[in-house]
């Protein structure tokens, strides 16, 4: 009997390594023991097969290769050529992972449906919903800030003015960060048409044209994102609602908008709307942020409201018409008229069109796909990444995964490990989480106690004569290690990062309760917060260490 060692890649898991090792196994006189953590074959066989037999068996599993003593590379086929991966659709995730691909020395191809590169946050989401934000930000505080001595000055607001100016860095942005890296990776090839799966091997392209092209790729990610969710609303479809994608650009302020929806993306676009000079309605089927710490949403319904918002909870319309000038709105609450409608009930992931059952790919009932902690799909050689995934859908956790997965789809072993995800929502006071509230913890079984820290209580907070909001901090009661951070502050999105990094760390809230931090910063809350668990702040002087 022969020994022969294969280095073996493109396995993601052990279940890729079981896969390799019946392959090899089914040969005659053959006996193979495959090792997922090492990529590594170790396999007896009589001296009539040769070596080459052995890796023509892995090969048509769809992964790679190379007998120890030779000298192929993980990122090459058989025949020698570069490993090809075929990438539906062109937005974070996608190109994250195509730049990392080709680092790696695979060729790449990017399938893209829609006229313009770049997905959902460059083009519709998170630049442009941004600069509106702050542009609204700097019109509340002309308008209504707290300092004495320095004159209250409300603007008159030029809002197609202000669409121009955002529109421009959208279009800057996309030509920096996805045109560009085209035009200069010739490892990246743009396909414009609609891929469609003929089986988890093949994709089968529709141009604009109309023209097919087949392609056979070694490796696919799928990377389509996602689109506003429309709830089944009586008449609501024969109107001209707007999603958040008419919202960004629409060119005036309306007199009454009325917005549905009490999640992340209600909230920060009517709150921007409120401040640019419209009369606000919110109708939330639950509560603000419902997934969040209860506390959150009660505070942001007291702001919203406190800035001249009408918020009814726990409330959908029955019905919604448009009479031609108006929305008329059908509700427990009596009838809403309205002359601009805004639905921001959710994302839904845009994957109908893939025909991903023929390739064998779980979904769940929303249309997401099923992926592990690798980005690997319940179909070999099948990745997924980004909001049309089962994964959180923010635009990091979307590059992130990109990444990894490309790591992953030539030859690497790359994780991505959630369970410190900080998560910012761009309201003012801006909400900013990280790790467990104090009833996912309990849900957990966990032993925990926490302590909420009002911003009454941070020098920066009565610096800026702005209070509201709190921090609170979850800890393990008999370790006292952090397990979770939610933040309702003023510049929020800057605090959390720090709670991150410390959960991460698995400090205890006493370790973070003796950490320097500079005085005068939104971010000592978190020491402060932290002291409470042990002290009355109120006793303490104004940077008591």
């Amino acid at each position: 009997m022969n020994t022969v060692r294969l280095q073996i890649t493109g396995m993601t898991c052990d279940h890729c390594a079981r896969t390799v090792e019946e392959a090899l196994g089914s040969l005659p006189n053959v006996k193979a023991r495959v090792s997922y953590e090492d990529a590594l074959a170790e396999i007896e066989t009589s001296a009539d097969i040769a070596p080459e037999r052995l890796v023509k068996a892995v090969q048509a599993k769809g992964y790679v290769a190379t007998v120890l003593d030779g000298a192929s590379s993980p990122t090459t086929t058989e025949g020698g050529d570069s490993l090809h991966v075929a990438i539906i659709g062109s937005g974070s995730a996608a190109f994250a992972a195509a730049i990392r691909a080709t680092e790696e020395g695979a060729q790449v191809t990017i399938i893209e449906a829609a006229d313009i590169i770049g997905g959902t946050c460059v083009n519709v989401g998170c630049v442009p919903s941004k600069i509106m934000i702050r542009g609204a930000h700097i019109a509340h505080l002309q308008a209504g800030h707290a300092f004495e001595g320095v004159p209250l000055n409300p603007p008159a607001i030029d809002r197609a003015a202000m669409v121009r100016q955002q529109q421009a860095r959208v279009e800057e942005l996309r030509q920096a960060k996805y045109q560009s890296i085209l035009d200069a990776n010739p490892n990246i090839n743009l396909i414009r048409g609609r891929a469609r799966f003929v089986d988890s091997k093949t994709l089968r392209i529709t141009r604009p044209d109309g023209v097919e092209k087949t392609l056979t790729p070694d490796r696919v990610l799928i990377a389509t994102g996602a689109r506003p969710a429309i709830p089944d609303i009586p008449g609501l479809q024969e109107t001209p609602y707007w999603t958040s994608t008419e919202a960004l650009i629409a060119e005036q302020i309306p007199d009454h908008l009325v917005v549905i929806g009490g999640s992340v993306v209600a909230l920060e676009l009517a709150q921007a709307f409120l401040r640019l000079g419209s009369r606000v309605t919110i109708l939330a089927r639950s509560t603000f942020l419902s997934r969040e710490d209860p506390a959150i949403g009660e505070a942001l319904v007291k702001v919203f409201e406190a800035e001249g918002a009408r918020v009814r909870l726990h409330t959908l319309p029955d019905a919604v018409a448009h009479d031609g000038k108006e929305f008329v709105l059908s509700s427990q609450i009596g009838e809403i008229r309205a002359d601009a409608l805004l639905v921001a009930t959710g994302r839904r992931p845009n994957t109908a069109a893939l025909g991903l059952d023929a390739a064998g790919i779980e979904t769940e009932k929303n249309g997401a796909i099923v992926i592990d902690d690798h980005m690997c799909t319940s179909a070999e050689h099948v990745y997924a990444a980004g909001d049309c995934t089962n994964q959180p859908q923010f635009v990091y956790v979307a590059a992130a995964a990109g990444t990894r997965t490309a790591r992953n789809m030539t030859g690497g072993d790359a994780a991505l490990d959630l369970t410190t995800m900080p998560a910012v929502v761009f309201t003012d006071p801006q909400v900013a989480t990280v790790g467990l509230t104090e009833q996912q913890a309990l849900d957990q079984g966990l032993d925990v106690e926490s302590r909420t820290l009002d911003l009454e209580n941070v020098p920066r907070a009565l610096a800026n004569f702005d209070t509201r909001g709190f921090i609170k901090l979850v800890a393990e009661t008999e370790t006292g290690r952090l397990l979770g951070a939610q933040v309702l502050a003023g510049e929020g999105g800057e605090v959390i990062q720090a709670a991150a990094l410390a959960l991460r760390a698995r400090m205890t809230i006493a370790e973070l309760a003796d950490q320097l931090f500079p005085y005068l910063t939104m971010v000592e809350g978190l020491k402060l917060c932290a002291q409470t668990f042990t002290k009355d702040v109120e006793q303490l002087s104004c940077c008591a260490g």
